[in-house]
Parts: C-alpha cells; structure tokens; sequence
C-alpha cells in the first residue's frame, strides 16, 4: 500500500482511507483467486446413487479415469456416474473406499452394509491443458472444436495473469512507500483493472466451456449439475478487484490534481 507522506505535504484523510480500503480489497481478492485455483470444485454433478453405480461396474469406472489414454468423453462419463467435482487442474470423483475389491453378492437375504465413501482426484497435466478438443467427445476423427480448445487453454492461463498482475501492482506499491509519492499508485490501480478484466475473463471462459461441452454430452436424466463455490469464488474476486482498481486510480489523480492546485496557489 502506498504510504501517507506525499509531495511536500501531507495527505488528506480521504486518501489515506482509499488507499487502506483498496488494499484490503485487492488482499481478499487474491486469497479467493488463490484459493479458487487451488481447489477442484469449479463444477460438481450430483448423481442419486453413486455408490450403486461404481458396484455395477466394478473397478473398471476409476481404472477409465485415471487411464492415461482417457479421453475427454470417459472421464466425463465417470464425473456423471460418481458425484464428480472438476477443477481447473484437477478431476476428482466419489467412489466407495473398497471400490477396488467390493462387489455385492448377486442374492443375499440382508441388507447390504453402508459403504463408506472417498474422493478421489487425477490432476490434468500440462500437456492436458493444451489437448485439443474435438467436436464430438471421444473421437479423435471428428476435427478439432476450436472454440472449446482455447476455452480451455485461456482459462488455464488467465487466472495466473491476473495474480501475476495484482503482485506486480503490489510491488509497484511498495516502491512507491519507498519513493514517499502516491502517484506510482495510479500504475497499481490500471494493473488491477488488468486483473479484473482477466478474471472476468476467466469466469466468461468457464461457463461457455461448460455450456459448450453439455451440448455435446448432455446430463443424464437422474444426474444433476452446478457451479460450485470455487467457481463463486473467482466471480467475488473480480468486482472487489475493480473496486480496489477505482480506488487506487481516484487517490491517486485527485490527491495529485490537488497537491498541484495548492502548489500554484503557493507560488501566486
């Protein structure tokens, strides 16, 4: 955050209260960017029984999942069948703790025990990120879907500019405190806009990459999906970034418009 002493004089207390809220509101923003990168629940499908499911098909559903030759159309399958969550870099889907052994007996006069049930995730390598996509899921001969391709990628890449931009307008902060200027906060205040539009950006990306894909996979009937709270998170984190970028922007200019407006009054 830029520091109080400015040119010559003091600053306002309007300024000083900007510049504290802006940085506060630019520090929220990058904890839910950070954390909305970090974890895996962008989007989530409910299915009503996926424990029944897994034990109709035995291992075979997790060994399809984590195979290195699955597929977009199989993994996706499997996210339906098994209370799936995706991430930007990971997939991560529901499955009974013995899923690997347990398969129930065909006839038994007692219920079935409760099974207890584990997450389990695969993260999406780099070269995953960069995969094309195809226009029918699964097919390799059907052509390249162009628009789900760079969907893909720019949503892989955007939320790391946008952090990248809000720690370098820090940095520019840091040096203006070290400058005793507020000007240089105007640079901070643009860098965070920046950010914000790549996070809006980002948000854009993800739902018409989502739209796209239940287009050509649509949801079973008794399968539901939604937007989970990592994916609200980053929808939270671009308007506190704009705000943070308005505030820094309008101390800045008006604290300097003013400071050169005494200065000449000096001078007269």
């Amino acid at each position: 955050c830029p520091c109080v002493p400015t040119e010559g004089a003091m600053m306002d207390n309007r300024f000083a209260t900007a510049l504290v809220i802006a940085c506060v509101l630019s520090l929220i923003s990058t904890i839910y960017m950070a954390a909305s990168i970090g974890t895996d629940f962008w989007y989530e499908y409910h299915t009503l029984s996926p424990a029944e499911n897994v034990s109709e098909a035995g291992r075979s559903i997790w060994e399809e999942f984590v195979s290195k030759d699955a597929d977009e159309k199989t993994y996706t399958d499997a996210l339906f069948r098994c209370n799936g969550t995706v991430g930007l870099w990971r997939r991560c889907i529901t499955v009974p703790k013995n899923s690997h052994w347990y398969s129930p007996p065909a006839f038994s006069f007692f219920p079935p025990p409760e099974t207890d049930m584990t997450t389990n995730c695969i993260s999406f390598s780099l070269s995953d990120q960069f995969v094309e996509k195809y226009i029918e899921p699964g097919n390799h001969n059907s052509g390249t879907d162009l628009n789900r391709t760079y969907l893909w990628r720019l949503q892989f890449l955007l939320p790391f500019v946008s952090i990248g931009l809000m720690c370098f307008g820090a940095l520019i902060g840091l040096c203006a405190c070290a400058c005793r200027s507020l000007y240089p906060a105007i640079a901070t205040g643009v860098l965070h806009f920046l950010a914000g539009l790549c996070t809006l950006g980002l948000v854009g990306c993800y739902v018409a990459g989502i739209e796209l894909l239940h287009r050509k996979l649509p949801l079973p009937q008794d399968v539901r999906g939604e937007f989970g709270w990592s994916f609200c998170l980053a929808c939270v984190s671009a308007p506190l970034q704009f705000m943070a970028a308005a505030l820094f922007i309008w101390a800045a200019r008006t604290n300097r418009k003013e400071f050169t407006l005494l200065k000449a009054y000096r001078v007269a």
